[in-house]
């Protein structure tokens, strides 16, 4: 029954893109001056999870790629590589300048001079989930280089703009932002029958089936896409010819427990130590799950920089917030 189980997975880039045509042609209007050589605006995709706004990101710059002759680009997930290390590592690693960086024993100055004296095309960096960077100086250093172009994508404007200083600020809130929202039904149903086109056997799921997914999703096309997959594995273990309804209802709490855990994997230490504790405490309120978040790690950071975590926990429906001010409470979704 899978032909291609590439185009299951929720970081795979289609050649055609369901929906977002508005999205792909603001972005490359960003992008259009790197086909004369100049380099691009800075552009911040917004929106919540699941709403395309990595592969939007991913695809546009590959159409850009086969267009301009001399680019080069690096895509950076900062919830994974979060330090300023981690990100200047990870864009040399783009241009081929990484030869003798030790990642214990350089410092991160030198990677900034090398990153500063690099006079080759023009580069692209995708900086997804910017909001997560440990230290945001990293961009200004980037927003100054003439060959380097940005594209920034974020959750919300305000958890990237929180933690900026003025300077850094003024200049990023002139870029041009491509806003996202949550796909409508008949629009996941649309992605769901693409993918299962090009990655399932023929007539493999019908309709009925893809719009079942589709409401079980709730307009994100991550855990459409996941439930999708599990439905597909499922029907190919036991032999079935065709996902059936009943495979569909098996497979939706394993698809969204599915993309729960990778977000949970990708927590950086501050957010998985609140995500433990409150997994072992229950319900707690904004001052006992900071007292004990506290104990538990070494270098604690601000109180407000722990509510902008737990603002992204939330978002990633891992975290519930009830309540307000004082009487606001935390738990696990």
């Amino acid at each position: 029954m899978i032909h291609d189980a590439r185009v299951l997975q929720p970081q795979f880039v289609p050649e055609e893109v369901e929906h977002r045509n508005a999205e792909i042609n603001t972005l490359s209007n960003t992008l259009k001056p790197i086909m004369d050589g100049q380099s691009g605006e800075t552009s911040l995709l917004l929106g919540p999870s699941g709403a395309g706004k990595t592969c939007i990101a991913k695809f546009t710059v590959e159409r850009l790629r086969e267009n301009v002759l001399d680019i080069d680009t690096q895509y950076v997930n900062c919830w994974q590589d979060y330090t300023r290390f981690q990100v200047l590592y990870c864009i040399l690693e783009g241009i081929g300048q990484t030869v003798n960086i030790h990642r214990r024993s350089t410092p991160k100055d030198e990677l900034l001079d090398r990153l500063q004296g690099y006079d080759g095309s023009q580069f692209v960096v995708i900086l997804d989930e910017v909001d997560q960077l440990e230290d945001k100086s990293v961009l200004y250093d980037l927003y100054r280089m003439p060959t380097i172009s940005m594209v920034l994508i974020t959750n919300h404007e305000e958890e990237l703009f929180s933690h900026l200083d003025s300077r850094l600020a003024s200049r990023l809130r002139t870029c041009v932002r491509v806003p996202f929202e949550k796909y409508h039904l008949d629009e996941l149903v649309a992605i769901l029958h693409a993918r299962a086109r090009w990655g399932l056997s023929e007539n493999a799921i019908g309709n009925e089936q893809l719009e079942l997914i589709a409401d079980a999703a709730a307009g994100d096309a991550r855990v459409a896409i996941g439930i999708l997959r599990n439905a597909a594995r499922r029907a190919d273990q036991t032999g079935a010819e065709r996902i059936t309804t009943d495979i569909v209802d098996e497979a939706v709490p394993d698809g969204r427990q599915e993309v729960r855990q990778k977000t949970i994997d990708q927590l950086n230490p501050h957010q998985r130590a609140l995500y433990e504790i409150l997994e072992e405490e229950g319900e707690l309120n904004p001052g006992e799950l900071y007292e004990q978040y506290e104990k538990r790690v070494d270098e604690p950071k601000t109180n407000r920089t722990v509510r902008n975590h737990l603002s992204k926990m939330e978002h990633y429906r891992l975290v519930v917030a009830e309540g307000k001010n004082r009487a606001r409470t935390y738990r696990l979704r």
